[in-house]
């Protein structure tokens, strides 16, 4: 039997096994630990920071997502140090993009969005010009707009790691990084197959499905699970069926 190891978060011990990170653990008891670049099945990367936590001894703040747990470790979730990180980092993200949630498709649905509510912020402490993208329309299926993206990595690591199409990738350096295609490229002439998983993963506005602008509001939409009948694999997805109008958004 493996063996496991104890840990103290928020005071709680919690018993886990070797390997697990810290926001695992957290998880695992009923402890919220916000994230934003975290993603399941794909690797940590802890990009965005916004799960930071109080580890005793270290020497700063840690990245809950990607921090191991050792024996005996404190940690703490909520201490005054952690919500102002937490607080500076989302301001930053919700400064430095055009988050226009009056008609963004992701209003109702967007954490980062939802990140502002819970923090309680009511509007960012810094005045940064967005980066003035031009959106990429140039397919049937999916609305690009960098102006939203947070740089979070989920779409990157979705499509390398998920679906493998190895499609995407952060280009440049500092304020002008952005994620897109080999040779910044527009979504149709790369090597995208519009498979929809970056979509899927998407935590703002950055990345939408093109077809249901304008359909619904999320909390208008009920979740509806089939099976895509184009081949015999039988890959499940979800329909967004409107509550009033009854058709699919």
């Amino acid at each position: 039997m493996e063996k496991k190891i104890t840990i103290t978060i928020d005071g709680q011990e919690v018993s886990a096994k070797p390997g697990q990170t810290v926001l695992e653990c957290a998880k695992s008891i009923g402890i919220f630990i916000p994230t934003l670049c975290h993603y399941q099945n794909t690797t940590n990367v802890g990009a965005c920071r916004v799960c930071v936590v109080e580890v005793e001894n270290a020497r700063s703040l840690v990245a809950s997502c990607c921090m191991p747990i050792s024996p005996g470790m404190v940690i703490r979730t909520s201490t005054p140090a952690v919500r102002a990180a937490q607080k500076m980092i989302v301001e930053l993200l919700w400064s430095s993009g055009d988050h226009n949630c009056l008609t963004c498709e992701q209003n109702g649905q967007c954490e980062l969005q939802n990140l502002v509510y819970w923090l309680k912020i009511d509007k960012p402490r810094f005045n940064i010009e967005p980066p003035g993208y031009a959106p990429d329309n140039s397919n049937t299926m999916i609305h690009r707009d960098l102006n939203k993206c947070v740089l979070c990595g989920r779409c990157i690591r979705a499509c390398n790691e998920i679906q493998v199409n190895e499609v995407l990738d952060f280009a440049m350096r500092g304020s002008c990084a952005k994620v897109g295609p080999a040779f910044d490229a527009d979504y149709i002439d790369s090597a995208c197959v519009f498979c929809g998983e970056c979509l899927q993963v998407c935590p703002t506005g950055a990345i939408t499905f093109k077809q249901a602008k304008f359909g619904g509001r999320p909390w208008e939409l009920d979740k509806v699970r089939t099976t895509c009948t184009y081949c015999g694999v039988g890959c499940q997805m979800d329909l967004f069926i409107h509550s009033v109008l009854n058709n699919c958004a």
